[in-house]
């Protein structure tokens, strides 16, 4: 097995705004010296973690961020038969296990933690099923206990083994992420534009005056993206308690999923619905590299993708040159434009990744 899986991407965006600022405009940064834009790795990894490949690749191996596991717990008890009050009291206490239960929310009739929790779908199920045999008469551990027998260090949950999990009140059970994601960064310079809009009321009368119904104004951008990614294909074993298979169908889908999941910010005005046009994938034992250098100074030109695979592939040789005599490692790369690879190879290169010698 490779020790480290890195996945690099090149997505062209159309004018959109997938990943919104506390303003509501494009997130953006400034790098280089250059404006640019920028898509949060937060939000990169949940496009992901949603996206139609994961959740069919991995069914069954998701786990659910989650305040709400009280509420979980309190519903399927009264759906079968126990008394709500009683429901409520068992789902309390063990719904304890994942954060704080919220006092607030509490006396509005709602059993959620104060802090977002991700929990493994083993986890969910054992502490369903504590507090349902608790409601038959069983006696309920107390909290410590009751955490050693609900929490995991490791189980089947893919996503929590890759983007790794904190929970401040049990350190014992947090979870290393086994994948590290960049946030996302035009190749070149890029700016934030102005979208003056109107609405007009169907049923207001030319005889009244000939004003809109509503005037607003939207932020958007366009460019081309550098995104880079790298498991270490180790610890995802390890989060995975040693599931290699899984562990491979994890890396495949997680390599899949970024090149074909984007952000949902804005996507019924925009659809930016977009395909990675590059992808570079490597596998090895040497220490990992982002890319993004590649980037630095801004690419320009007529074509900036083509400008930025061309960057991006000799500042890979120049890295490799100056560290490792020129030897690369393994990799396998999809370029669209040139009918290049597939991205059916990139996912077998990456599952391959977790289970070659």
């Amino acid at each position: 097995m490779s020790r480290f899986l890195q996945l690099h991407y090149l997505t062209v965006y159309p004018l959109s705004n997938p990943n919104r600022d506390d303003q509501g405009r494009p997130k953006s940064a400034t790098y280089g010296s250059a404006p640019r834009l920028r898509i949060s790795s937060q939000a990169l990894k949940r496009a992901a973690r949603l996206s139609d490949v994961m959740q069919a690749d991995l069914e069954g191996h998701l786990g659910e961020r989650t305040q709400r596991v009280g509420d979980v717990i309190r519903g399927t008890l009264t759906e079968e038969g126990v008394d709500a009050g009683k429901a409520s009291e068992l789902a309390a206490k063990v719904a304890d296990v994942f954060g704080k239960i919220d006092e607030k929310a509490q006396k509005e009739g709602h059993i959620r933690t104060r802090q977002l929790a991700f929990v493994s779908p083993d986890e969910r199920a054992c502490a369903v099923d504590l507090a349902r045999k608790a409601a038959n008469g069983e006696q309920l551990p107390d909290i410590k206990d009751l955490k050693k027998i609900v929490l995991r260090r490791a189980d089947g949950a893919a996503d929590v083994a890759m983007f790794g999990r904190m929970l401040a009140d049990d350190p014992d059970f947090n979870r290393d992420a086994a994948v590290q994601v960049s946030h996302a960064l035009t190749t070149h310079r890029a700016l934030v534009e102005d979208d003056f809009y109107t609405a007009v009321d169907d049923l207001k009368r030319p005889s009244e005056d000939a004003g809109a119904g509503f005037v607003g104004e939207a932020g958007f951008g366009s460019g081309v993206f550098y995104t880079y990614a790298c498991v270490n294909n180790a610890l995802l074993k390890e989060n995975l308690d040693g599931d290699s298979a899984l562990a491979a169908r994890a890396a495949g889908a997680l390599a899949e999923a970024l090149a074909t999941a984007t952000p949902s910010g804005k996507r019924n005005s925009f659809a930016h619905q977009t395909f990675a046009s590059f992808v570079m994938a490597e596998k090895g034992d040497r220490q990992p590299r982002s890319l993004a250098g590649a980037f630095f100074k801004p690419v320009t030109g007529e074509d900036l993708l083509e400008a930025s695979v061309t960057a991006l592939k000799q500042t890979a040789l120049a890295l490799d040159a100056a560290y490792f005599g020129g030897e690369s490692e393994s990799s396998e790369i999809m370029h669209v434009a040139k009918g290049e690879g597939s991205i059916g190879a990139i996912k077998a290169f990456a599952m391959a990744a977790m289970t070659d010698d």
